[in-house]
């Protein structure tokens, strides 16, 4: 069977379904995404702003961590299909290191540079969209956006943020949970997620923007830096 292929065996006997490859320009999980409760096999998610983020990627994307926290910008946001609309699922992301590797910006190449083995891993945290667990019917109506998700580099932070290294590379990943209402649901928990990384969503955390062009990007891009542009009149 192909990586996206649903198990047969687990849908007790409702037949075989297609399989679970996603439709052009949308992402799914490579191999492992198979075994996967029919509820969340045909799940996609399609990022949103994909050209931003791809823009943003190809100077190398810094996202400022802070000691209170810190929004993500560009928001990371998807348009989700195939979820059942009467079962209830709950969203969730979390940020994986790229690899274990400590950087430092050098400006006369304007590039990032390998500077020492990473730091031991921050907590491993997971943020809840704060509408979690709601129907499928009603995260597929809108676009679902993680904009209270905050960064943090504060290692005892108690609000929930992400905790991330600065001068760190990390992968967000997005999480479509089905909440099986079966009394050991805990058994078949494996099979009861499904799991999308855009690399084009991919950053270094910082303290401190490095390289000029993301922080020129960053002013003309997103509505709320209207403060930091030059020439702007007062709202």
């Amino acid at each position: 069977p192909t990586p996206h292929h649903c198990s047969a065996a687990f849908l007790g006997g409702l037949g075989e379904e297609p399989p679970c490859a996603p439709g052009l320009g949308w992402a799914g999980e490579g191999p492992g995404a198979g075994g996967k409760n029919r509820r969340v096999c045909h799940a996609t998610a399609r990022l949103e702003m994909g050209s931003l983020w791809e823009e943003f990627n190809r100077l190398g994307t810094e996202m400022i961590v802070t000691k209170a926290g810190r929004r993500m910008f560009p928001t990371f946001q998807v348009k989700l299909s195939g979820l059942d609309p009467l079962a209830d699922y709950v969203l969730l992301m979390d940020f994986i290191p790229l690899d274990d590797k400590r950087y430092r910006y050098a400006f006369h190449s304007s590039s990032w540079l390998a500077a020492g083995r990473a730091e031991p891993a921050a907590p491993g945290r997971v943020h809840f969209h704060p509408d979690s667990p709601a129907k499928g019917a009603q995260w597929m109506r809108q676009i679902v956006s993680f904009d209270k998700l905050k960064l943090t580099n504060n290692l005892l932070d108690d609000n929930g943020h992400i905790i991330l290294n600065s001068m760190h590379r990390y992968q967000p990943r997005f999480h479509v949970v089905f909440v099986d209402p079966r009394r050991d649901s805990e058994r078949f928990a494996h099979q009861n997620f499904k799991s999308f990384s855009f690399p084009e969503t991919q950053f270094m955390a910082v303290t401190a923007y490095q390289n000029h062009r993301i922080t020129q990007l960053k002013i003309a891009s997103n509505p709320f830096a209207k403060g930091f542009r030059d020439g702007d009149p007062e709202p």
